[in-house]
């Protein structure tokens, strides 16, 4: 094959939203116009939270403004408060972290595992023996690889501590079997705009627990009580998502096995095309784990090529690549508190990048990336 010698037209992005061809979002929609269910509530939202609550499997989910808010009230309905304890995972995005603040709780840093890149159940395990009274843990998986669930949930049920999963990255991932998102006493989707699937902004709170989620639509609503003025007795929120962005949810709902088809081909394109060059490893793999793939991320150990090199070196051709997430317990505002482990979350921020992974890329943009990768060793 003829090597490129220019830059793409169009930026190749990590991942960005992509509509479906047949056009289901515009009609769920069209629907909420014709009818005039704008916002703040209608149709779309009661059907979408259904229909996500029977694709992962669950019995009950509050469709929200963002993952983050979702987050928030987990936290809240988990019951923790001022100075409470709360595990989070260290390897993520601010977003998971954030919402202990706002609870005015203080968040405890928890190392990566490098079998799973994920939470690290020793690491959890000896964070329990330090803080006894712990009130949650908030889980991520990252870039949709599973954590290592059955070590994690049987630590948190042997110190009876609420979980909570962050499954932002990985809506259409599964351990053993059973959707990550769904094993916690709560868990969390994002549908961000580089998510697998987007209501452009917004996310969605489930749980096995009908009445704590309806207890988090409550709160979602400014805490209205049921009365014919405006009565507040609970502090409430402005999270709840509008139909139209429901709307757009339950047109994406409908192609998310698509996407993640889509994005295994790309992870297991560049794994084919790149596994052959000094240095690079991928992402880990497990026989429990099926990962819906959202972005195709590896690790660099090589004398002369440097993640930074290669993110430099792929913009310069058009093409988007990030590093793998900072840790929380590096990042300026979080510096002041507990971290356990050692220093894998730190390595896979100084060695990964994360390539790009749109859904939209075509098989000529996937082999311009490949080929501009190869060119640096």
């Amino acid at each position: 094959m003829e090597k490129t010698k220019s830059k793409v037209a169009q930026r190749i992005l990590l991942s960005s939203p992509h509509m479906s061809k047949e056009g289901y979002e515009q009609q769920f929609v069209q629907e909420a116009f014709e009818t005039n269910w704008i916002a703040p509530l209608g149709k779309n939202v009661d059907e979408f939270e259904k229909e996500l609550a029977r694709k992962v499997n669950i019995k009950a989910a509050a469709a929200l403004s963002s993952g983050t808010a979702a987050i928030h009230l987990a936290l809240k309905a988990a019951g923790v408060g001022v100075n409470d304890i709360v595990f989070c995972s260290t390897l993520t995005f601010s977003a998971t972290a954030n919402p202990i603040i706002y609870q005015n709780a203080k968040p405890v840093f928890i190392d990566s595992d490098e079998r799973t890149w994920n939470m690290c159940p020793a690491a959890l395990e000896a964070a329990f023996k330090k803080y006894p009274d712990v009130k949650a843990v908030v889980l991520v998986h990252l870039y949709g690889l599973s954590a290592d669930m059955d070590r994690i949930t049987a630590l948190c049920d042997k110190y009876n501590v609420a979980l909570i999963e962050d499954a932002a990255e990985s809506l259409g991932s599964y351990y053993k079997g059973q959707m990550t998102g769904t094993f916690g006493d709560f868990g969390i989707y994002s549908f961000n705009g580089n998510k697998i699937i987007t209501t452009s902004g917004g996310g969605m709170l489930v749980s096995n627990q009908d009445s704590r989620i309806a207890k988090a639509r409550f709160w979602s609503m400014q805490s209205r009580d049921q009365a014919r003025h405006y009565q507040h007795s609970e502090l409430g929120y402005n999270y709840r998502m509008s139909n139209i962005s429901a709307g757009i949810g339950r047109g994406q709902l409908m192609v998310l096995d698509q996407r993640v088809e889509k994005k295994r081909k790309i992870y297991e394109t560049y794994k084919r095309e790149l596994n052959g060059l000094e240095g690079i490893s991928f992402m880990p793999e497990n026989e429990w784990d099926e990962p819906n793939y959202w972005l195709s991320a590896i690790t660099l150990d090589h004398p002369v090529i440097t993640a930074e090199r290669l993110i430099e070196h792929l913009d310069e051709w058009n093409i988007e690549s990030r590093p793998v997430w900072k840790p929380m317990h590096l990042q300026p505002y979080f510096e002041g508190y507990d971290f356990i482990g050692t220093d894998v979350s730190e390595r896979l921020f100084e060695h990964g990048v994360c390539l790009p992974s749109d859904t939209k890329m075509s098989d000529e943009e996937l082999a311009y990336v490949v080929e501009k990768i190869k060119e640096l060793w």
